[in-house]
């Protein structure tokens, strides 16, 4: 196996991971933009306040995304595993 090879599974790696992980980041990103207004708005600074509508906000992103996930983890995985004679020199 090469060097260039390593670096372009790795860079596959990496770029798979940063697609699966998006979604829920994202989610995350904009409910705790918007718990963190609703706490300034409202002066409730109880730390459990935001904590149920993020986990609720997860959930159904992770239940949303979980096909789509699902199905590009399963194309990385096949060609991965399609490429495994060519790794093995």
């Amino acid at each position: 196996m090469t060097t260039a090879q390593t670096v372009d599974l790795m860079r596959q790696a990496f770029l798979t991971t940063f697609w699966l992980s998006l979604p829920l980041l994202g989610v995350g990103f904009v409910i705790g933009i918007v718990m963190s207004l609703v706490q300034i708005v409202t002066s409730i600074q109880d730390s459990s306040f935001s904590a149920v509508p993020r986990l609720t906000a997860f959930l159904a992103a992770l239940l949303l995304a979980m096909p789509w996930m699902l199905t590009r983890l399963i194309a990385y995985t096949t060609a991965l595993l399609g490429n495994l004679g060519r790794f093995a020199h």
